[in-house]
């Protein structure tokens, strides 16, 4: 017995997802692919009249997904299996990142000027979401939601209007991804607000965030790089909430959520730059700007850089690179691994990363060696007075956190580090370790 569902790209229907005895399957809509603005889902999805099997067709579907004990609470709760990627699509896939959205069969998607249905929130309600959110991932079930981001952690698609803060429901667009606390991971809202604000401080181009706090419970707002409001037309108060579509590296390589890492056969950064080299136009500014966030994300101890970490985003005649995010020091925590998802040359531990480690990984992401090096020494130069002058600023509520006290530590023993390292050959025999946390 076949199971479909329709799968629409703004407020049209381009195609449709079908599970075929445990497998899935999806072909796009003749009508789409006679449109002369026809674009494909996903890179790894071109146009094309013949249909996409299981092995092509699942990247890009359970990459829309939640993955971990997330994705196992949310089956639980709509008593499927784990592993039926296009059930869970089925019950949660209306508000999904980009501009994706899955229908029954005959449905029809909400105009986009119907598109505001929001339920808006009292304070007490999001402290009892924040308690819930550990239970029932992405609210999952409750009438009128379903929503879905990929990614292991508690997160929740909010709309943000002023200070007020509600549930998007009947797939009205989100504006905001609310992150509260991670669990057994000390003052993770803090880390992540001062990593986002610190790329931010050196014109990396990082997703919008703000720190917030209801009862004493600290969470991240993070703005949605893929939704934008318009303006208002005239004789009405307010513009349209609009999608933009977007996939993550995974996604546009063919690569299924969980072989993400590089040391399980996922995506290394040489083909990430290859990637962006491909599909980007003009691909120079993209290609310089993931350099500075793979140099980032090394001097900040970010070792959960993998590449759903990086997404293109479909916003205009070519995708362009996305705006950074999911940001965190991790080496600030002695418990959490010291490899980082992605080697820089050969290496997966940042200690072990000398000048010809660098040297290797830019050949591999086909860069020349002095300009990548040039550019590793200015981020290292420029990120500890950054940081602390970051810290200091008494509007941001940094000073005295000592996590973020740990970061900068972190941060500038990584760029003093590498800085010796690139300047002096001498020193290129040493393995140093990291400052304990």
């Amino acid at each position: 017995m076949a199971h479909e569902l329709e799968v629409w790209l703004f407020t049209d229907r381009v195609g449709t997802l079908s599970l075929v005895e445990g497998r899935l399957n999806f072909f796009y809509a003749p009508g789409w692919l006679l449109l002369p603005n026809a674009v494909a889902l996903s890179s790894s999805l071109p146009l094309q009249e013949e249909p996409f099997d299981d092995h092509k067709t699942r990247p890009y579907f359970a990459g829309l997904l939640p993955e971990g004990q997330m994705r196992r609470l949310i089956a639980q709760q709509f008593q499927v299996s784990n592993q039926n990627d296009f059930a869970l699509l089925d019950h949660i896939g209306g508000e999904c990142a980009g501009a994706v959205t899955f229908l029954a069969p005959g449905q029809t998607s909400p105009a986009q000027n119907q598109q505001d249905d929001v339920q808006w929130l009292s304070e007490e309600e999001i402290v009892a979401i924040l308690d819930e959110l550990p239970r029932r991932p992405m609210l999952a079930g409750k009438d009128g939601l379903r929503l879905s981001l990929a990614g292991v952690q508690d997160k929740l698609p909010v709309v943000l209007e002023g200070d007020r803060i509600g549930l998007p429901r009947n797939g009205t667009p989100s504006t905001h991804i609310l992150k509260p606390a991670i669990q057994a991971v000390e003052d993770s809202v803090a880390n992540e607000g001062f990593c986002l604000a610190l790329a931010n401080a050196l014109q990396l181009k990082p997703a919008k965030s703000k720190v917030h706090a209801i009862g004493g419970r600290p969470f991240l707002l993070v703005e949605r790089y893929d939704r934008i409001s318009e303006a208002p037309k005239p004789g009405v108060t307010k513009g349209q909430r609009r999608r933009l579509h977007q996939e993550d590296f995974c996604q546009a390589l063919g690569v299924v959520p969980e072989m993400k890492y590089q040391n399980e056969g996922g995506p290394d950064l040489a083909q990430c730059f290859e990637l962006v080299r491909r599909v980007t136009r003009p691909s120079a500014p993209q290609v310089l700007r993931l350099l500075d966030y793979v140099i980032f994300n090394a001097l900040i101890g970010n070792h959960d850089a993998h590449a759903k970490n990086f997404s293109l985003l479909y916003s205009g005649q070519a995708p362009v690179l996305a705006p950074f995010y999911d940001t965190l020091s991790t080496a600030v925590y002695p418990t959490l691994t010291p490899k980082m998802a992605m080697k820089i040359g050969s290496k997966y531990k940042f200690s072990e990363v000398q000048a010809r480690h660098w040297d290797q990984f830019a050949q591999g992401a086909g860069l020349a060696k002095a300009p990548a090096k040039r550019r590793i020494l200015e981020l290292a130069k420029k990120l500890p007075a950054t940081a602390r002058k970051l810290q200091s600023d008494p509007d941001r509520g940094f000073a005295g956190n000592s996590v973020v006290e740990r970061i900068i530590a972190l941060i500038e023993q990584r760029c003093a580090l590498t800085i010796r390292r690139l300047t002096e050959p001498a020193a290129d025999g040493e393995i140093a370790t990291e400052p304990s946390s």
